[in-house]
């Protein structure tokens, strides 16, 4: 077996994805499925490819061509992907999609390989490693066309490989070798199974279950995406990260993940390397915020719920919340370390689980609370009987609200008080009040509002630095952090405030290249983890958005247009943008999405204000 080098490994920008609400596959513009887990966001995955070349598993459909280019696009308005093949001798094309179906035990992934022109050989190889390449496997063949893989590990995961051409066992793998002439097709279904026994009832007229699947495919994502009620700039921008947010989110639970994948590296060769396969409350509202926007109600009331299952289910004696749960609302997410994967161009360790499921992070409840006040706002009221589990932890911010924590960057070195973890107890005590006055609910008047003021007064006075003339990362301390950044944009702060506007100004001196912005500077600020990273790109829209709604406006559309160009051909990204204009961590990124929908919202409507004006 021949050594791996980080030569073998796509870009991660050179990917696009597919999925169908329930998981989410990664296909490399070279035809091969290299990330899928099966048939869960959060189960193992049974192709990890880009995690490790050898041992990872992949499903892969090549072309017998020479000197052949790549292109890649979504059908418009859909998660359905191209993957085209262009040589002088023959062009393929592959279509990937995942029919929508409310039960991930219907779990389909389908691949159509058609011959757009010429005469084409084809291999096709299906290689699935299950349990994170940790189990053995079996492999059996009822037919020429169906192969049923089934693990011999704890995850018990059944997979069956159907075709319209003959498929053959090789070992632990199947594979097909086929020609297909001008306009002619293939296809390939891989199903996740409970029972390798049950008959699935399009075996026997595989094409027209192809057909007809991807005609409801397209159909749902464009009667879903046509429920938009933007129509301003960007739009086809706009259109991407909702799909994309949309694909990330849980259609059985209404929960959305903050990105795909795992163990994607924000340095590469580095050990920062996380599992993103959960439901971060704070990231949750921020994509309820960006799907209320774009007036996506339904969405946002679907997490309301999965919510309030949290608050029966989950919540302490203390009415104090986890900062992240299972897609499921699973509490517990041990982390732990697949030393058998080199990782993506031997970034190691590749972790699952994530160890920050039990830190404190106080800022979890104003995100929270801001979207639930947007949702009552925009979507439909909330009731009395969801208000009165709220009060009880808005009570908890009023008692806890001065707590050290690790912050919004999950610090693993100790906890401190930190700035933005205050800025949020003050947006979620003030979304509290304004969403009990507006609705006449009973709350603790003076209690609250007293809170509300000494939170303000204490970040207002005591993270003000003198010497920096800006608002620090935590009390006391002498570094910025990009987070800050959202100060004026949950109204806590004048974007005009003299405080914020030097504030900004030691931003962009500290932390800004460009567009391109750092969350904090490593060398300076200790978060308990070796390496360094990229620009955060959501940080990146945050800074947009500030300098938008400063009266900054024509250099924040300059800014948010070249920050488009960092998106891959897709449209997508990652988490980070890495030295050399790269794509870095989890793929694709809720919370970049996300701050795109943001900025691009509030930048259209004051290019609007400034046409009427």
């Amino acid at each position: 077996m021949k050594e791996n080098t980080t030569s073998d490994y796509l870009p991660i920008e050179n990917y696009g994805v597919v999925g169908n609400l329930h998981t989410v596959a990664m296909v490399g513009m070279h035809g091969s499925i290299d990330f899928l887990c099966f048939p869960r966001f959060d189960s193992p995955s049974i192709f990890a490819s880009i995690l490790d070349k050898e041992k990872g598993g992949n499903f892969q459909i090549t072309p017998d061509l020479e000197e052949v280019g790549y292109k890649q696009m979504y059908l418009p308005d859909t998660n359905i992907l191209l993957s085209r093949f262009l040589a002088y001798d023959g062009m393929v094309e592959i279509t990937d999609f995942m029919p929508v179906r409310e039960i991930e035990k219907e779990c389909v992934l389908i691949r159509k390989v058609t011959v757009i022109r010429g005469e084409v050989k084809l291999k096709m190889n299906c290689s699935p490693r299950f349990d994170y390449a940790r189990a053995d496997h079996q492999v059996s063949q009822k037919d020429k066309n169906e192969v049923v893989f089934t693990s011999q590990g704890e995850d018990g995961t059944i997979c069956k490989l159907l075709s319209d051409v003959p498929l053959e066992v090789d070992g632990n793998d199947a594979k097909a070798e086929f020609t297909l002439k001008e306009k002619e097709s293939a296809n390939f279904l891989l199903v996740a199974l409970s029972d390798d026994s049950r008959e699935l009832p399009f075996e026997n007229e595989l094409s027209k279950f192809v057909d007809k699947s991807f005609k409801e495919t397209l159909n749902y994502w464009k009667k879903w995406i046509g429920k938009s009620s933007y129509t301003g700039r960007w739009m086809d921008m706009m259109h991407r990260s909702a799909l994309t947010l949309k694909l990330l989110t849980s259609y059985e639970f209404g929960s959305p993940v903050a990105a795909a994948t795992f163990g994607l590296p924000e340095e590469v060769g580095g050990t920062r390397n996380w599992d993103y396969r959960y439901t971060w409350i704070r990231d949750a509202a921020f994509t309820m915020y960006a799907f209320i926007r774009m007036g996506f109600t339904k969405e946002a009331g679907d997490f309301g719920k999965w919510i309030l299952q949290q608050f029966e289910k989950n919540i302490d004696e203390k009415h104090q919340l986890q900062l992240m749960y299972s897609i499921s609302g699973e509490s517990e997410l041990t982390e732990e370390e697949l030393d058998h994967l080199e990782g993506y161009r031997q970034s190691r360790p590749v972790r699952i689980g994530n160890g920050a499921y039990d830190q404190k992070q106080l800022d979890i409840y104003g995100e929270l609370m801001d979207s639930i006040y947007l949702y009552d706002k925009y979507g439909e009221p909330i009731t009395y009987d969801f208000w009165s589990k709220l009060v009880h932890l808005i009570d908890y911010v009023c008692e806890h609200w001065q707590d050290a924590d690790h912050g919004i960057w999950e610090i693993r070195s100790e906890e401190v008080e930190f700035l933005y973890s205050r800025v949020m107890c003050w947006v979620a005590v003030d979304r509290a009040i304004r969403l009990a006055e507006k609705r006449s609910f009973p709350y603790d008047w003076e209690y609250w509002r007293t809170t509300r003021s000494k939170i303000f007064e204490d970040v207002y006075h005591n993270f003000w630095d003198e010497e920096l003339q800006s608002f620090v990362q935590y009390k006391g301390a002498k570094t910025l952090d990009a987070s800050s950044l959202l100060m004026p944009l949950v109204r806590f702060i004048s974007p005009y405030d003299p405080r914020w506007v030097k504030t900004l100004k030691a931003i962009e001196k500290e932390l800004v290249t460009d567009t391109l912005v750092y969350r904090y500077n490593n060398e300076k600020s200790d978060d308990g983890i070796e390496g360094d990273e990229g620009t955060f790109s959501m940080c990146s829209f945050w800074y947009v958005e500030c300098l938008c709604r400063g009266g900054q406006v024509e250099k924040a559309r300059l800014y948010f247009e070249k920050m488009l160009g960092y998106a891959n051909h897709l449209g997508l990204y990652a988490e980070e943008v890495g030295l050399q204009g790269e794509q870095l961590g989890n793929f694709p990124q809720a919370f970049t999405h996300l701050g795109l929908i943001s900025a691009a919202f509030a930048l259209n409507r004051e290019l609007e204000r400034s046409k009427k004006g």
